[in-house]
């Protein structure tokens, strides 16, 4: 562990100064290397690829940093006592929109990346347009205008990214600058358009329903709600209402030792999993069924989680992955500076320095063990202890971004186990097939589900119909019963099939336990297991190639493994994911069969007789 997180684990976020030092820790390291490479308004943090261009990826490494410099010299005072920042991050804004700069950020095309980066510029001259913007000059303020002024001319993806077009027309309108009186009336009837209920939305694809959620479509509609406090506008309360509807459910996402689920893309982004809070405790609100004393544990055990993990490279800076750097995981949008993204939970340092927020003392929030999100169609299960979250899901797809089928339809995501994306899929140890159902017609070349035909989440159970080839189709009934849950697939298939179940990944750091059926691995973060309960497929510890699991770098995955014949098929199986518990005393006596559509199962004394609509 770098001695970076080492300062940053040592810190307790107890007070506004803390959390103040946490931000500086970070930043700290990225302004040295601007301050040293003389790139006004860039910063080269790395030489790992993006879809963009490495000038735009040192762009966008300066303007991340402004989601942090903002809030923190949000005053005149405060900017004069970090003026080592705000003198850099302003010397960077002026050399970065002037033409005549060889630093010029330059002319933008439609969809372009640093349409994106728009927000936090916005947002920070928001926060110190009187004794920033106020004081430029008319031909700073012109380039100002005229280099953020081309989101208006140019198309960008109907999505969260609305909300940047949103955030710099609002500080158009403050400065007087606003040349369309309707442009950000526009962009939120279409935001709204994405809305579901409850404060739930979905981002511009209805069935990719994930961290955009809290660190986007949320964030920046309760940041919006502040900063646009001037215009009067009728989104302000709307979006504050919906704000505090989502709080309810939402913070059933996360667990007591600050972990959130990792589920989805841009996991890189890391911390901003409880930007949410950061942002609600910015507007003031009131949120449903969370106090102020559990928001601010959300937010704060959140980040303390984060900071004990080796996220920090040797040199100080934020690295692509999740609990680990890991490139294997990444989406190809994630250059070295897309992860100070993350700074966008600082935005809480614009509070003044008495508020309540930074009095109030943090409260652990009670968990419900299980409950269904139709929204994000999750049945959620919490262990009692409020320690270990996993999601069962179904009806979640994401087309177009990096390993979509491991990041989104996977049968159950754990904070606790992670979840892995595959490197490969022509050999087993490849694909990391863990929570999922692998399946090849030659041997080589296995397939997950990517894409559903049909789902239904029950409060018992969860249901999905896949349909990997014309004359294979696959009913899955996934029925938890913490810490176990049952797996039953009905395949009808045409063909020969290859199968492979996996159970949940661990660190490879414990031992294996001797078991007469089924196969369990006691590691240092619990017990795995899976078992057969068909009796006729080969039960294994795999090993799967190193890097695809996002929370550990080398882990182990209990399997089954067969093979169907052309017909109709029922497979039943039992999966074990025992968050931090090593003790194994004997199996259990685990049965499942079928009644007509009536499931019957039982794990030692527990029975469950469970309907099951879609059979």
């Amino acid at each position: 562990m770098t001695a970076y997180n080492k300062e940053l684990q040592q810190n307790p976020l107890k007070t506004r100064a803390d959390y103040e030092q946490a931000l500086l820790t970070i930043l700290a390291p990225v302004y040295h290397i601007i301050e040293t490479e003389k790139t006004p308004g860039r910063v080269h943090l790395g030489d790992s690829g993006s879809v963009y261009e490495q000038s735009r990826r040192d762009i966008e490494g300066f303007m991340r940093t402004l989601w942090g410099v903002g809030p923190l010299c949000s005053t005149p005072e405060r900017a004069q006592q970090h003026q080592y920042y705000y003198d850099l991050a302003c010397q960077g804004i002026l050399a970065g929109v002037n033409p005549e700069s060889e630093f010029y950020w330059g002319e933008l095309h439609p969809y372009d990346q640093l349409f994106v980066e728009m927000g936090s510029l916005a947002t920070m001259l928001t926060l110190t347009k009187d004794f920033f913007w106020d004081e430029l000059t008319a031909t700073d303020q012109q380039h100002i205008f005229t280099w953020l002024n081309q989101i208006n001319q140019y198309k960008i993806p109907d999505t969260n990214w609305l909300f940047f077009r949103v955030l710099v027309n609002n500080f158009f309108e403050q400065a007087g600058l606003l040349t369309d009186s309707t442009a950000i009336d526009r962009d939120l009837a279409k935001l709204d358009s994405f809305y579901l209920n409850d404060g739930w939305y979905f981002d511009g694809y209805p069935n990719q329903i994930d961290y955009y959620i809290p660190f986007g479509m949320q964030y920046y509609g309760v940041l919006y709600a502040v900063l646009g406090q001037q215009s009067g506008n009728p989104h302000l309360q709307l979006f504050r209402d919906r704000a505090s509807q989502f709080a309810a459910t939402f913070k059933n996402w996360f667990v007591n030792s600050g972990a959130a689920l990792p589920f989805g893309r841009s996991l890189t982004y890391r911390f901003a999993q409880s930007g949410f809070w950061a942002v609600s405790a910015f507007a003031k609100l009131a949120l449903n069924g969370v106090t102020l004393g559990e928001q601010k544990y959300l937010l704060l055990q959140n980040m303390r989680h984060w900071f004990s993990k080796p996220i920090f490279s040797d040199s100080g800076l934020l690295t692509i992955g999740y609990m680990y750097p890991n490139l294997v995981m990444a989406e190809g949008y994630n250059a070295p500076g897309s992860p100070y993204w993350a700074l966008k939970n600082f935005i809480a340092l614009a509070l003044p320095d008495d508020d309540e927020f930074w009095q109030a003392a943090e409260v652990q929030p009670k968990f419900v063990e299980q409950t269904v999100n139709p929204y994000s169609r999750m049945l959620m299960i919490h262990d009692p202890a409020g320690d270990e979250l996993q999601a069962f899901t179904a009806g979640q797809h994401s087309h177009e971004h990096a390993h979509g089928e491991s990041k989104y339809e996977k049968y159950v995501y754990s904070t606790t186990f992670g979840f892995s994306v595959k490197k490969g899929d022509m050999l087993v140890h490849q694909g990391a097939f863990d929570n999922t159902l692998a399946l090849s017609d030659n041997g080589f070349g296995y397939q997950t589900a990517f894409g559903y035909q049909d789902y239904q989440v029950h409060e018992q159970y969860v249901y999905s119909l896949w349909q990997p080839w014309p004359d294979v189709k696959i009913k899955n009934f996934i029925i938890p019963c913490y810490p176990w849950h049952f797996r039953v697939h009905v395949i009808e298939t045409g063909r020969t099939l290859n199968y492979v179940e996996g159970s949940f990944s661990a660190p490879v750091d414990g031992q294996a336990i001797e078991t007469n059926q089924g196969s369990f691995y006691d590691s240092s973060v619990g017990t795995i297991g899976i078992v057969d309960l068909n009796g006729n497929s080969e039960t294994k510890l795999e090993l799967p190639e190193p890097n695809t699991n996002l929370c550990y770098a080398r882990t182990i995955l209990p399997i089954l493994r067969g093979q169907l014949a052309s017909g109709k098929h029922i497979l039943f199986s039992a999966c074990l994911g025992a968050a931090n518990e090593h003790k194994f005393a004997g199996l259990p006596e685990i049965k499942a069969t079928l009644s007509g559509n009536i499931f019957h199962g039982r794990i030692g004394q527990a029975v469950f007789l469970i309907p099951l609509a879609e059979i």
